[in-house]
């Protein structure tokens, strides 16, 4: 269910400014950037179905123009640069790090976002008025991330000590997830430990090292973090 309203409402913002242009006799584009090509193929086939719901038809009514950056966060300003050049109608941006390289990246194409934390990063002035040129959902992924930690007090209560991996590429989210992470394990009875930043995929091997060395017996990672990996 929650997945049909997320294609819902993003079906619906996507859909906004194509049917603006519904007059035009062009085909519309849409740009969509991602952080790991493991979301290319899943979300592209949602996107797809949900766009099909409200009656666009692709290659009909739109073109897809897909930018990864292949776990590699740096990449991000020159994938979303490359969007404003080909004059896409849209860009979607999955998760913070895209959002942001898309809003620097232009201030006249609309963008509409799945982030976590919209305002706490700067993304919109506010929930209700998101201003500017962006729109999307809030996944408000800080509160859902500590979630899981309670999740595996439930599962496994013999375990306390939990690893966190977060993004340095994306501090405010890696703050606000922190934040509510060591609120999580103050009522459920764990320990966190230990912290592990990653920056970029070649990490992975390094962090998960740590996690068996420091004998963590789970991990709950922030979801911006590289994809192309998992």
């Amino acid at each position: 269910m929650k997945r049909r309203i997320v294609l819902g409402v993003l079906g619906g913002a996507v859909a906004g400014p194509l049917l603006a242009r519904a007059q035009q006799p062009r085909i519309s584009r849409i740009g969509v950037l991602v952080i790991g090509n493991a979301d290319v193929p899943l979300f592209g086939s949602e996107l797809r179905e949900g766009l099909r719901e409200l009656g666009r038809i692709e290659s009909q009514h739109y073109l897809i123009e897909f930018r990864s950056a292949e776990g590699n966060l740096g990449r991000l300003p020159e994938l979303a640069s490359e969007l404003v050049r080909l004059k896409v109608d849209v860009i979607i941006a999955l998760f913070t790090p895209c959002a942001l390289a898309a809003k620097q990246a232009t201030r006249k194409i609309p963008i509409v976002i799945l982030t976590g934390d919209p305002l706490g990063t700067g993304l919109v002035a506010s929930l209700s008025r998101p201003g500017e040129n962006v729109t999307g959902l809030s996944q408000m992924g800080a509160e859902t991330h500590a979630k899981c930690i309670e999740l595996f007090r439930d599962m496994l209560p013999s375990e306390r000590q939990i690893a966190i991996f977060v993004n340095d590429a994306d501090p405010a989210f890696a703050k606000s997830f922190l934040q509510q992470a060591n609120l999580a394990v103050a009522s459920a009875g764990s320990e966190i430990g230990p912290i592990v930043t990653i920056r970029d995929q070649k990490d992975l091997d390094a962090a998960f090292a740590t996690v068996i060395k420091e004998k963590a017996r789970a991990v709950v990672f922030q979801a911006s973090l590289p994809t192309s990996a998992w």
